[in-house]
This record gives C-alpha cells, sequence and structure tokens, in this order.
C-alpha cells in the first residue's frame, strides 16, 4: 500500500490489489490509451483530466467506466482492465475509486459529452511538471497519476500500446 497526501492535505491510501478498500466503490477513474496517444477529456471547470465519475444505482464499477469513458470522450472501450483502488480520506467524507486502464477502439463524435468538453489526446502526458500546470485538473495532480502510469508501463499486459 502506498500512503500520501494530496494537494488538499488530505491522506490518500492506494492500492493495485483487488478491491483494498471496498467491494463496491462509488466511483470510477479511466487510464485511457488510444492510437498511441493518451486519451483525455477537458471537464468544464477542472481542466484536461482522465474520464470517470460516479457509479449509478445497480450499476457496476467496469460498467460505470465504460459509460463515463463514453459519456466524457466519445470513447467505445475495447478492453477494460481494473488496476487498483484508491481511498481519499478527506474533511467530513471518503471517496474510494476503482482505476482502471482502457484501450480504446475507436472515438465517435457527440453532441453532448456532459460536464467535459470532450476528447483530448496527448501523446505525452507531463509528469515532471503537472503539479504546475494550470491546464490540468487537480485529480491529475497527486500521486496516484504518478504511480498509475508507471504501474500501467510496467504491468499491462497491453504493454505495445504504450
Amino acid at each position: 500500500m502506498i500512503v500520501f497526501h494530496d494537494l488538499y492535505h488530505n491522506e490518500v491510501n492506494l492500492s493495485f490489489t483487488p478491491d483494498p478498500f471496498s467491494a463496491y466503490p462509488k466511483h470510477v477513474w479511466v487510464i485511457c490509451r488510444y492510437k498511441g496517444q493518451w486519451l483525455l477529456t477537458s471537464h468544464s471547470e477542472r481542466g484536461l483530466e482522465f474520464p470517470g465519475g460516479k457509479v449509478e444505482e445497480g450499476e457496476t464499477p467496469e460498467a460505470a467506466a465504460i459509460r463515463e469513458v463514453m459519456e466524457e470522450t466519445g470513447a467505445e472501450v475495447r478492453e477494460l482492465e481494473y488496476i487498483g483502488q484508491y481511498k481519499v480520506n478527506g474533511k467530513g467524507k471518503t471517496i474510494i475509486k476503482n482505476i482502471y486502464f482502457a484501450e480504446i477502439e475507436r472515438l465517435l463524435e457527440k453532441n453532448n459529452y456532459f460536464e467535459t468538453k470532450g476528447p483530448v489526446l496527448l501523446k505525452d502526458i507531463p509528469l515532471a511538471t503537472i503539479k504546475n500546470d494550470r491546464r490540468y485538473s487537480f485529480i491529475m495532480k497527486d500521486d496516484v497519476l504518478l504511480h498509475s502510469i508507471d504501474y500501467v508501463k510496467k504491468s499491462i499486459k497491453t504493454k505495445k500500446a504504450l
């Protein structure tokens, strides 16, 4: 288990094991690759981030991940792989998110991307300087991103896509 503090000084616990904090997390976050690039979304208020959101009533986290990717980017997921889970012990509440890696089959143009401005493709993510880059959401600025990208690069069976 990896423990650190986020930008708001909340304790974050991160694990790359199955369901260490909850078998029924309420949130998902999806690291996406499409044709050799990272696929992010441009959130209307927060900035650039990987797609994600809440698990709806009666929905599995996997179904939520696929739905959120489609809603926020117009992307169809070809393969979805669970990579980990993290827990943020915030002031007044705790948030638990599953982290997934998705290979994207194709991007579809949509009229509405829900709370976002749609897909953004990047060859590289500026990991060394992202914490000070105003273009990126706070969600991208803690060590969950760094550890997750590292995990994906070392462990995912689809390394050829990286």
